[in-house]
């Protein structure tokens, strides 16, 4: 090699690389706009849908005495209930397809004593039957999964409310519990009940004394919780699965739901239900939390989204498909204020729950709340729809962002390969694969600057997408979380229609704004 090769002009450097990018992906020689593709016929995984939450009894230790409903409906009135499931479930709202339900602690008292499913989840299955009923009515499905909350106190060794520990002379008592409460959905309801999961993050042995007793006064309180191992929830899952069968209850049962999917595969329960065929071939889903905390110094609570647990699995059942069951509306800013803020970075993460986490489908925490109803303040404040005690209610910002993904991703609808070689901006793609909904890709521009984007589509012939944008921000401060705080920015407005010149879609993202784009057939 001679001298003069080895010591090329810098600028030689830049031109080979603008001449690599530009040949293999038509990059602009000005490299001043993100070059981005989407190929509709590239397809990554089935989608399910996104879904909705809807909290009523959640921390209360004595119903009676203290009776609780976090989504607030029972201090609506008629026509503010239907407008709001209009909100979620009509044409013309979020169109959610997935609904998570919640089997709390007081439904039975005593072993063998009388099941009572009615009381404590009376406003729940009233939201429930209400979004079915208006979901049928534009043609579409609900599937509904049912999560334990926790137990009744008389199944654990504490014998108490909120104990950690279950006694194993009643695992059959829980399985009954289970059961008994998803027949109830089927029969009486008449509910399109698909799965019951075991648990609600039950891995966190952290959140109890020593001694595994709660009591209202234990300052490390949450809602309820009961602690699954590794090795019960194998032992659980094969036991349900019997007594289902047993009772006639037609009903897939999943592995319950972390607080992150790191967890599961880091602590151990990806791990077991590998090594247990039994245990997976029992499994109808797979399902966690999203919450996601990516600093590699944030402790305890670390947790990346991540498909390392699911991946393991897959490879034995590839046709498993996975949900984030609960996931924040919000993102934390600030160490000592506690601000949280409802901002596009909630779309950014549920682009982690897509790609890095490797999930079918995504239901968020509580879509609806009325904060005076959580016993201390909500480390979760953000919300689609905020109660206020004196009966009236409003839209939260980050019921527009939600919307820009929900009525792109229906369910029936995939996945599709999508990449932006900009990391301040994102994009989401879904293909109509074969269903009435129409290709969507969405656009997220996390920048306090507008950026431009050119997308190219492949896997289309279409000629013109119809845009709608939601952009700005909402804030709570952890204490204040009950005050109407106003936003700012766009709200799922129309910006009309965009034209594909020689299968490109040419775009500038506003500063932290989230655009969807549906193909017009």
């Amino acid at each position: 090699m001679s001298f003069i090769h080895q010591h090329r002009h810098p600028g030689f450097f830049l031109f080979a690389s603008v001449l690599f990018i530009s040949s293999v992906y038509g990059q602009e020689n000005s490299m001043t706009i993100a070059y981005s593709e989407v190929d509709f016929a590239r397809v990554i995984r089935s989608w399910d849908g996104f879904g909705f939450n809807y909290v009523e009894t959640s921390q209360t230790f004595d119903y009676k005495s203290s009776p609780q409903d976090y989504g607030g409906f029972s201090i609506l009135k008629e026509k503010d209930k239907e407008q709001i499931i209009n909100l979620i479930f009509g044409d013309d709202g979020l169109k959610v397809s997935l609904v998570k339900m919640f089997l709390d602690p007081f439904h039975q008292s005593v072993q063998n004593g009388p099941f009572d499913h009615q009381t404590t989840t009376r406003n729940m299955r009233d939201f429930v039957q209400r979004g079915v009923a208006k979901t049928k009515v534009r043609g579409d499905n609900i599937s509904i999964i049912t999560t334990l909350y926790g137990p009744p106190g008389y199944m654990t060794k504490q014998k108490a409310l909120r104990g950690r520990d279950l006694d194993p002379t009643f695992s059959r008592d829980l399985c009954l519990y289970y059961a008994d409460w998803a027949k109830f959905l089927i029969e009486k309801e008449k509910l399109p009940l698909k799965y019951i999961s075991l648990h609600n993050e039950g891995e966190d042995w952290g959140r109890w004394p020593a001694s595994g007793a709660v009591d209202e006064t234990h300052s490390g309180g949450h809602d309820y919780n009961f602690f699954y191992s590794p090795s019960q929830t194998n032992s659980i899952v094969k036991e349900l699965k019997q007594v289902l069968k047993e009772k006639g209850v037609n009903a897939g049962i999943t592995n319950g739901e972390y607080t992150n999917w790191y967890r599961f595969n880091a602590w151990g329960f990806a791990s077991a239900l590998e090594s247990d065929r039994d245990a997976l071939n029992a499994l109808d889903l797979i399902t966690s939390h999203g919450f996601y905390v990516g600093e590699l110094r944030s402790g305890h609570w670390f947790g990346p989204h991540s498909s390392s647990g699911t991946d393991r699995l897959r490879v034995i059942r590839p046709e498993l498909h996975v949900w984030t069951t609960s996931t924040a509306w919000n993102v934390a800013r600030g160490t000592d204020t506690r601000i949280f803020v409802m901002d596009e970075l909630f779309i950014k993460e549920i682009q982690g729950s897509i790609l890095d986490a490797k999930v079918n489908g995504i239901i968020p925490w509580a879509g609806i709340q009325r904060a005076s109803h959580w016993n201390k303040p909500d480390p979760n404040p953000g919300c689609a729809i905020r109660v206020f005690d004196d009966g009236t209610w409003e839209i939260q910002k980050a019921y527009y962002y939600y919307k820009q993904v929900s009525r792109a991703g229906c369910p029936g609808m995939a996945v599709v390969d999508a990449f932006v070689m900009d990391s301040e901006l994102n994009v989401i793609a879904f293909a109509a694969n074969g269903t009435k909904n129409a290709n969507a890709f969405i656009v997220t521009n996390q920048s306090s600057q507008p950026k431009q984007i050119t997308v190219h589509l492949k896997g289309t012939s279409g000629k013109e997408f119809e845009g709608f944008r939601t952009s700005g921000s909402q804030a709570y401060k952890l204490k204040a979380s009950a005050e109407k705080i106003p936003f700012d920015g766009d709200n799922y407005v129309g910006i009309g229609k965009i034209l594909v010149k020689d299968n490109v879609v040419t775009y500038e993202a506003p500063a932290h704004s989230v655009t969807t784009f549906f193909e017009n057939k």
